[in-house]
């Protein structure tokens, strides 16, 4: 009976963290202009980057938009929009708080649990992001007419990894708050910086083949190489195997090394970020103001 006693508590907490970060994210990303205004920004946004892949494209390959290799790279660069709205954005929660409203103090010492409110602010990105990645792909299909046949589709093996991996990089960008608490200066660019990074080496928009050997081994580390792999798998069959790097490794493989690495990732993310909290707290870094 104590036991329960001390559990239910706790999860409480956990419970109103998560769900009150996620409701103030959402309030953050929609709630800065009008709802037509925003409507519209949300669907330019992601258009104006899919358009730029997009011309690149059409002056590499003459404008041959009916080959699996551009499916391959509109389906990467169209999915990779959650790497940057989820990294950035869990790491960008620390200097929004601190240092834009000047709250974190505050939230240190509420009753929540810090970890769970970082992770709600990351669902409150994904939403967002998810509304993007809809846009592009739907434009992609339609006005490009990107090959693809909902028919076709892997669903499981979709929904699976497609879970599996943001997981994944919501413990990544865990990862880098937890950086971000220790950084004295130019931590506003942390994560926008590491997920700019990676969309080179993870296959986003070519394979790992056409990297320099010596480059190639660190897209092999990343999570966001596997996940995208799966997912273009799933959407739009074997065809891309042609192309792909990881056409020696099966689906389940592919699926069991992302599991993997999730794991990793949330052992150590936790890990990682109390430690760098501990040194933030011992060193006063929670209410820092640095005007930057």
């Amino acid at each position: 009976m104590q036991q329960t006693i001390h559990i239910r508590p706790l999860r409480d907490s956990i419970k109103r963290s998560f769900l009150t970060a996620t409701w103030l994210g959402w309030k953050i990303e929609s709630n800065w202009t009008d709802p037509f205004l925003f409507a519209v920004y949300s669907i330019v946004k992601p258009l104006a980057g899919a358009a730029i892949i997009v011309v690149m494209y059409s002056v590499v390959a003459g404008g041959d938009f009916n080959t699996p290799y551009f499916a391959y790279l509109y389906f990467g660069n169209a999915f990779y929009q959650y790497v940057s709205a989820v990294i950035n954005g869990i790491s960008w929660t620390v200097l929004d708080d601190r240092e834009h409203y000047k709250t974190l103090k505050y939230f240190y010492i509420a009753p929540i649990k810090i970890p769970f409110y970082l992770l709600g602010r990351g669902i409150a990105q994904i939403l967002t992001a998810s509304f993007s990645v809809f846009v592009t792909l739907l434009a992609g299909i339609l006005l490009l007419h990107v090959p693809f046949d909902f028919s076709n589709v892997n669903w499981l093996l979709f929904i699976v990894s497609f879970f599996i991996g943001l997981i994944a990089l919501v413990y990544m960008g865990l990862i880098l708050a937890g950086v971000v608490l220790m950084l004295a200066r130019h931590s506003d660019v942390v994560g926008e910086a590491v997920a700019s990074a990676m969309f080179l080496f993870t296959g986003a928009v070519f394979p790992l083949s056409l990297l320099p050997s010596i480059l190639r081994p660190i897209g092999y580390i990343l999570p966001i190489t596997y996940w995208l792999e799966l997912l273009r798998r799933a959407l739009i069959g074997e065809s891309i195997t042609d192309f792909s790097s990881l056409n020696q490794i099966s689906n389940l493989e592919l699926l069991g090394i992302l599991t993997i690495f999730t794991i990793v990732l949330g052992a150590a993310g936790i890990r990682i970020f109390k430690a760098c909290e501990n040194r933030a707290r011992e060193r006063g870094l929670i209410d820092r103001i640095t005007n930057y």
